[in-house]
């Protein structure tokens, strides 16, 4: 049976006072970043995750590139990164001149995995990137340990796991610094978007300029110079008012998203096991000392084949179910920017192996049931 209706993989999520949010900007003399919208934002966002410093950006891969910058990455330099995970981080670094040094995950979560960090460790290691799979935490333990062991400042990859928590602490204030991503695809949006969190005063006083060409602007708005000028390098990482006015509806309502995208996630988990494990089907599972965001519900097939003929099984049945990033390792930009002291073999085997089944807020019952009537109708291969 053909559906004439194709349930997405992912809907942006509306709020209720985006438009007026909106037209409020057009109606004002400030359109430009900076304004009362990036404010409110900034502040709500700061509630959320009790970061100290924080400022919006354009984009979760600009908070990245901005992240590069303050830690001074250059020519010589080496960043360990989990092999799975978005290319931008890695562009972060290579941006700079430094090598991607890439290591492999742990199997059971799809995060950077510490003991392979801990092998790849050099003298010329600068930093250690880390991503939130899914918006659960990696093993921030033993991650903590070798970034105080060895000296070298965590940036966490949160566009995944904003709300989220690990033992109680929040995802993305862990490390030096964090990043969060804004994309439509995301749980909070601005269709596109970023914010970049700093624990250090320092660092913000720096990020302040390089968001804003590398100048001293924010401090000549503040009334502490009386005139700017080009400081540092930087990059126009400012979004617009309009970006900053819909994203400050997405958080007024952000417990309401949240709740509606774990009511997705449950319903999933509540439905899903028995088939699982008839047909050698991992599901997504969380720790306990974990806070999971709802952002994803993968599962991993126990082979490839599995994976490619459900998706294709799904889509038959009008029903969006994706895989996931490509490992950078083997990509051909990993081959020109990084190296790969241990091949990253878990990482190949996860990507291979994974599908994500549609989540967002909007979803109702009559989307849940059909997503789980698919893939229940699915029989996986012998």
């Amino acid at each position: 049976m053909q559906y004439e209706t194709t349930i997405p993989f992912s809907r942006p999520y509306r709020t209720k006072e985006s438009l007026a949010n909106i037209e409020a900007v057009l109606l004002s003399d400030h359109a430009h970043g900076d304004g009362p919208f990036t404010a409110a934002a900034t502040t709500k966002l700061k509630l959320i995750t009790g970061a100290p410093h924080m400022l919006l950006t354009t984009s979760c891969t600009h908070a990245l590139e901005m992240a590069g910058l303050l830690l001074d990455f250059g020519v010589g330099d080496e960043v360990i990164i989990p092999s799975f995970t978005f290319p931008s981080a890695a562009d972060s670094v290579a941006l700079r001149g430094a090598t991607c040094v890439f290591v492999d995950i742990d199997a059971s979560t799809g995060n950077i995995d510490p003991d392979s960090v801990a092998a790849a460790i050099t003298s010329r290691t600068k930093a250690i990137y880390v991503m939130h799979y899914g918006g659960v935490a990696a093993d921030m333990e033993a991650l903590l340990s070798l970034s105080e062991q060895y000296g070298l400042p965590i940036v966490e990859d949160n566009a995944h796991g904003l709300g989220g928590t690990w033992r109680g602490r929040k995802l993305g204030t862990m490390g030096v610094m964090g990043t969060l991503s804004f994309h439509d695809t995301k749980n909070i949006h601005c269709g596109e978007g970023g914010a970049i969190l700093i624990s250090d005063q320092v660092l913000m006083s720096r990020a302040e300029m390089i968001r804003e060409k590398g100048t001293d602007r924010a401090r000549f708005l503040r009334g502490s110079v009386d005139k700017y000028t080009w400081q540092d390098l930087g990059s126009s990482y400012l979004p617009s008012e309009f970006n900053a006015a819909v994203l400050s509806s997405q958080l007024d309502e952000f417990d309401i998203i949240q709740s509606r995208r774990r009511y997705v996630w449950d319903a999933y988990s509540r439905a899903l096991p028995e088939w699982a494990t008839a047909n050698r089907v991992q599901l997504m599972s969380v720790p306990a000392d974990h806070e999971h965001t709802a952002h994803l519900f993968y599962m991993l097939t126990a082979i490839e084949q599995d994976r490619d003929d459900l998706i294709s099984h799904l889509r038959t049945l009008g029903i969006s179910a994706p895989f996931h990033y490509l490992p950078l390792d083997t990509s051909p930009a990993g081959y020109k920017f990084g190296r790969t002291p241990t091949p990253c073999v878990r990482s190949m085997d996860f990507s291979s192996r994974l599908i994500r089944l549609p989540l967002w807020a909007s979803m109702d019952d009559s989307h849940i049931d059909r997503v789980v009537r698919g893939v229940t109708s699915f029989r996986a291969s012998v």
